[in-house]
């Protein structure tokens, strides 16, 4: 369940349409669902307002697509696979596309970001726009996995790519798009610099990503983190390496912070 339609179950309730007891058996109506090898968080939308995210890796593609339907059913209008390969893609969707419930959904691969998206990309709804900064084309499924995360999650994302510091014209090409945002994700992997210098160029959030691209002593990314972590840019915070998910989720919710605010005044 999601909260557009609590909510609307709750004004059915007001109007009278539906009985106060049959709204309660459906709110409370098994807030998981277990599955033996997972339980589906059905309720997740409700309590934070962003539906549960499937995690692809280690999981087989009959679990990914038995999860997913868990969810679709539950109610939940999109549905995300992160960190799910190709050979593994197209498993899952023949599993979705041939299930009934599932084939309802629009299903796609976004094959450079490595994640499965079921259900349109929502209109944008957020605050401003969410841009996302990479270093180099090496960094490419990293970013892409955080802008189509955001989009998922209802912000507009403007991309600036191949803008790293040893070219630092092509980054200050894009200042005036980054001054206007939302908040910026930045990703980066070799010595991780593009963080503290888009941190010195704008004024809202920016969440730096740290990838494990680099040669041996960036020591899969962690030379890019520790650089990161100590930024003297201020409003920098960091993920984790080559988590473009949790980075495009941070500036999605930063994006729609003061909308849900107004809307609660």
């Amino acid at each position: 369940m999601e909260r557009d339609e609590l909510r609307r179950l709750l004004e059915d309730v007001s109007c009278g349409r539906v009985e106060v007891d049959v709204a309660i058996l459906k709110i409370g109506l098994t807030p998981f669902e277990d599955l033996g090898y997972a339980k589906p968080d059905l309720h997740r939308g409700v309590r934070t307002g962003v539906s549960e995210v499937i995690y692809g890796a280690g999981k087989s593609a009959e679990q990914i697509v038995g999860i997913a339907r868990s969810l679709v059913g539950s109610g939940q209008q999109r549905v995300l696979a992160t960190r799910v390969d190709e050979a593994k893609a197209q498993l899952v969707l023949e599993g979705l596309r041939n299930d009934e419930l599932c084939a309802r959904h629009k299903v796609v691969y976004h094959e450079r970001a490595h994640i499965i998206t079921m259900g349109d990309t929502p209109e944008p709804n957020g605050n401003g726009y969410v841009v996302v900064a990479c270093a180099g084309t090496s960094d490419l499924y990293c970013a892409e996995e955080a802008a189509i995360t955001a989009q998922m999650m209802g912000s507009e994302v403007r991309r600036a790519y191949d803008v790293g510091v040893a070219g630092i014209h092509r980054l200050l090409s894009v200042a005036p798009l980054l001054q206007q945002a939302s908040a910026v994700v930045a990703v980066a992997g070799m010595e991780g610099a593009l963080a503290s210098v888009i941190g010195g160029l704008c004024s809202c959030p920016v969440i730096a990503c740290p990838t494990s691209v680099g040669y041996g002593a960036s020591f899969g990314g962690v030379s890019a983190l520790l650089s990161m972590l100590n930024s003297c840019s201020s409003g920098t915070s960091v993920v984790n390496i080559d988590n473009g998910f949790g980075a495009g989720f941070q500036a999605a919710l930063i994006d729609h912070v003061r909308i849900q605010k107004k809307n609660e005044e």
